[in-house]
């Protein structure tokens, strides 16, 4: 038996008694076994599933969404498993422990989640070493970090909070993602208009220009708005020179994606997937593809990851999927992708991207 089917045959003996438990006591226990794993290559993606991105190669479009390593403890573990790269965070400058619990609830007959989380932190002095310690060992999975700012920082000094991010921890990112719009945390979503994220990046190309000229930046969005909305956005990211939109984060929308919870937070999983799309869509076609798109939402299968290529994201990231399928899911996807890329004709999965904006 392979280390990755050992992984997989490992989550599926758990699976039950994790279901069992509230869902961050679960999370917690699926991240404490992934922070187990030794640190090992696994098999080598065929390379027609590789994609290059900001002068970087990744070996596949897969990767992992932030939110389910919020402090990078699980390094090995997610390149044991086969991602292409993971996104971790939401990382704060200081530590902090979020929103009190119960906050995150499961919609099990969606297969969806809500988090109510608002960013628990170790803060970005603990993660920074053990990022600094994993870059060190074996480990070659692509790794970007999404960043936030404190709860308690006073509104005038969100926009330092992310330079001193950036400052800190930017170096050690492959890429990095500004997170303007998670709904847990009061106040940030207005972060996401042209002004406030004009003053974000120029304070953090004042405070860490070397780490700003040589790492990419995205930002990611909420799917809570309105289309003229998101296109300012990316006319803003354009002229700011970002390098790229992740679309999108959780929804505060309920009925409108067949959800009746009451419980507060940010919707994910599957609900979430046509509203990702639209979104994958309209990022793609209004910057004529100048902008590259990760998307996420409701990524449950190869041909969910296969239409958001197809619509205009050049990489794809999992989260709900994972904790419902567990991580015999990446492979899976994987192995779709390989064969509808070879079944449309296609070479590469870039050559897939936006075909059907």
């Amino acid at each position: 038996m392979s280390r990755f089917s050992t992984i997989d045959a490992i989550y599926k003996v758990l699976r039950p008694g994790l279901f069992g438990l509230d869902a961050e006591t679960a999370h917690r226990l699926t991240i404490a076994m992934f922070s187990t794993v030794p640190v090992f290559a696994g098999a080598k993606d065929p390379p027609e599933l590789g994609i290059k991105l900001w002068g970087m190669d990744f070996s596949n479009p897969v990767g992992l969404a932030a939110g389910m390593d919020k402090n990078g403890v699980a390094i090995g573990g997610w390149q044991a498993v086969g991602f292409g790269f993971a996104e971790l965070g939401t990382i704060t400058p200081q530590p902090q422990p979020g929103n009190e619990a119960p906050r995150i609830w499961r919609v099990r007959q969606r297969r969806a989640l809500i988090n109510n989380l608002g960013f628990p932190s170790d803060g970005m002095e603990a993660v920074a070493r053990r990022i600094e310690r994993a870059r060190k060992g074996r480990i070659k999975i692509r790794l970007a970090l999404n960043f936030g700012p404190n709860k308690i920082t006073p509104p005038d000094q969100v926009a330092a909070d992310y330079a001193s991010l950036m400052a800190r921890v930017g170096a050690l990112a492959d890429f990095v993602v500004i997170n303007v719009s998670s709904p847990n945390t009061p106040g940030l979503r207005n972060w996401q208009s042209p002004e406030r994220m004009r003053e974000i990046f120029n304070a953090m190309r004042e405070s860490a220009a070397e780490a700003v000229e040589r790492t990419p930046i995205l930002l990611k969005v909420a799917p809570d708005m309105e289309r003229n909305d998101l296109f300012r956005i990316c006319d803003a990211a354009l002229e700011l020179k970002l390098n790229g939109i992740v679309a999108c984060n959780t929804t505060i929308a309920r009925a409108a994606v067949g959800v009746t919870s009451a419980h507060p937070g940010g919707l994910s999983g599957p609900p979430l997937k046509i509203r990702s799309r639209e979104m994958i869509r309209d990022v793609y076609t209004h910057t004529r593809g100048q902008l590259p798109v990760i998307g996420v939402g409701g990524v449950t299968s190869a041909s969910d990851a296969w239409l958001d290529i197809r619509a205009g994201a050049s990489m794809v990231e999992l989260y709900t999927g994972l904790v419902y399928e567990g991580p015999a899911l990446v492979r899976k996807i994987k192995s779709g992708l390989l064969s509808l890329l070879r079944r449309e004709g296609f070479r590469s999965i870039g050559e897939a991207v936006g075909v059907d904006r």
